[in-house]
């Protein structure tokens, strides 16, 4: 998702899309420690969505 459709959803959508991608870190992680991992960037590009959505989060607790 991109920033514009993030933020749009509302906390609890937000949180539903933070465990989704905490999930899908997970399994790269596991793919990677396993050796079946083969595009490693995209370890990375799954880290800044999660810090993206938590930023959200973050502002609109903090806008409440």
């Amino acid at each position: 998702m991109n920033l514009e459709e993030l933020r749009k959803l509302d906390s609890a959508g937000l949180q539903k899309e933070l465990d989704a991608l905490l999930k899908a870190h997970m399994g790269l992680r596991m793919q990677k420690a396993t050796q079946q991992l083969n595009n490693t960037s995209q370890l990375g590009v799954v880290r800044r969505d999660i810090a993206r959505v938590r930023t959200l989060l973050q502002q609109k607790s903090s806008q409440e």
